[in-house]
């Protein structure tokens, strides 16, 4: 399945959301990561400082004689704050003392899995590095060593992730909220300037729906002259819609005005010409019924001006009945039994054409249309004509008719060798022949499908032809 393709505004809407969502997240993570960069070098200095402090007070496991002045000499010691903790190992790595001090000032000694994870953390001298301690947490501790005495002095990193945590929190907030209303003002933003656009974009779709292939050549629809500012890309768009509508509607007016002249000129050469080719007709049977002796060439001649005026006439009448549907014409509305035409046609079919096996499938015994009962039997038999045209001898044509809801179905059918698929697309223009694959004789002027396409679709209807080697199948479907 397609996706859907996102509109232009929510593409803009989105589009710029995302590029400020990429910026307050990195805005965001950097303030973060600057924010714990500080706290941990704060930390770190008063780790140091702490170490410095204890570094002094461990003077005291050493003799008294060889203990150097620390911080606190000549004065009482200061209380260590809440959360320090303190390590003192000898020469030898045995514990001396161990101290942490808890949040409520309590003093505890570290256990042993403690002190093995802090000896096991293998510490740079007065580096500060993150050690976990079971039960305590993370903490940041340095060490140091002084005449064989080590000193491990640390403090808890939960203030830090506190802050860090607390100011993420306060960003994530501010940068939703923000974004929000980001989206809310583009949302706004976008629908007020696209607006313009919206009206030129209705404008070419009432004109696409315009049915311009039926004739109709007025396209009143145009940009409103607010939205054609030639200083905007919006404006240019409009201004070169309702150009272009002009030009089209000029040129369809054109086309119009010359296909009724030529209309008018085909209607009224073809009335015209009827007159002169009766009278060459009726002059023609005339000189072949006397019992004047001819020449076998005259005798040849006037046959030959009696079949092709017959042929002439015959397609004057093709191209003028053309000339009034296409003009539209009404035809006749009276209802018509398509049952007692099917049966008509193929009977005539039978007895002009016994080469061809005509056969007859009618599903019910009456039914009738509104229309105009002769054009219809002349659809059926054009239908029936093109299929004894197209096909050899020894071809079963049948003849179908059937009731499909509110409509008559008639198919006319055969088993001859198909249609050449190039020829089917165009095969209901006017003067289109079969290929040369499709036996026609030399009397098919190309008329008689165009003529039964125009037929029927003055009568509502439509008709369709599906073919293949081997079945070939003209399908006509009317109103009830």
């Amino acid at each position: 399945m397609t996706r859907r393709r996102w509109t232009l505004r929510r593409t803009l809407v989105v589009g710029t959301a995302g590029v400020v969502a990429a910026g307050f997240i990195v805005t965001g993570a950097t303030t973060v990561v600057a924010l714990q960069s500080f706290v941990y070098e704060r930390l770190d200095a008063q780790v140091l400082e702490g170490l410095d402090f204890a570094v002094g007070r461990s003077d005291e496991a050493v003799p008294e004689d060889s203990r150097t002045p620390g911080p606190t000499d000549g004065r009482p010691a200061p209380a260590p704050r809440a959360g320090t903790l303190q390590l003192v190992l000898d020469a030898d790595g045995a514990v001396v003392s161990s101290q942490y001090v808890t949040p409520s000032g309590t003093d505890l000694a570290l256990t042993e899995t403690q002190i093995d994870t802090i000896e096991a953390a293998d510490l740079t001298p007065r580096t500060p590095t993150t050690v976990t301690l079971a039960d305590l947490g993370a903490f940041r501790v340095a060490a140091d060593t002084d005449r064989g005495t080590t000193v491990v002095a640390g403090l808890p990193l939960e203030e830090v992730t506190a802050t860090t945590s607390a100011l993420s929190v306060i960003l994530v907030a501010v940068a939703g909220g923000s974004l929000v209303v980001v989206v809310i003002a583009l949302s706004v933003f976008v629908r007020r300037t696209l607006r313009p656009l919206d009206r030129v974009a209705d404008v070419a779709q009432r004109v696409a729906s315009r049915p311009l292939s039926e004739g109709e050549v007025d396209i009143p629809e145009r940009v409103p002259s607010g939205d054609v500012d030639t200083h905007t890309e919006v404006g240019r768009v409009g201004a070169s819609l309702n150009t272009l509508l002009g030009h089209i509607e000029a040129a369809l007016a054109a086309r119009h005005q010359i296909e009724e002249r030529l209309r008018r000129f085909i209607a009224d050469a073809s009335h015209e010409l009827r007159t002169p080719l009766a009278s060459i007709r009726g002059y023609a049977q005339l000189s072949l019924g006397e019992a004047a002796p001819m020449t076998p060439t005259q005798a040849r001649s006037f046959d030959r001006i009696a079949a092709e005026s017959e042929r002439m006439a015959s397609l004057v009448d093709d191209l003028l009945l053309l000339a009034r549907l296409d003009a539209g014409q009404p035809l006749r509305r009276e209802p018509v039994s398509l049952t007692l035409l099917a049966i008509d046609a193929v009977s005539d079919a039978h007895a002009a054409d016994p080469a061809r096996e005509w056969r007859l499938d009618i599903s019910e015994d009456q039914i009738e249309v509104l229309g105009d009962e002769n054009r219809l039997r002349q659809v059926i038999l054009n239908l029936l004509r093109n299929a004894r045209t197209h096909t050899p001898e020894g071809t079963i044509v049948t003849t179908r008719l059937a009731r499909d809801g509110d409509e008559a179905v008639l198919e006319v059918e055969d088993d001859g060798p198909g249609i050449d698929p190039a020829v089917r697309e165009v095969l209901f223009e006017r003067f289109v022949r079969g290929d040369s694959s499709r036996n026609r004789d030399a009397g098919s002027t190309g008329l008689g499908l165009s003529i039964a396409q125009a037929i029927i679709g003055a009568h509502g209807g439509t008709i369709g032809v599906r073919s293949a080697p081997g079945r070939t199948a003209f399908s006509v479907r009317l109103p009830l």
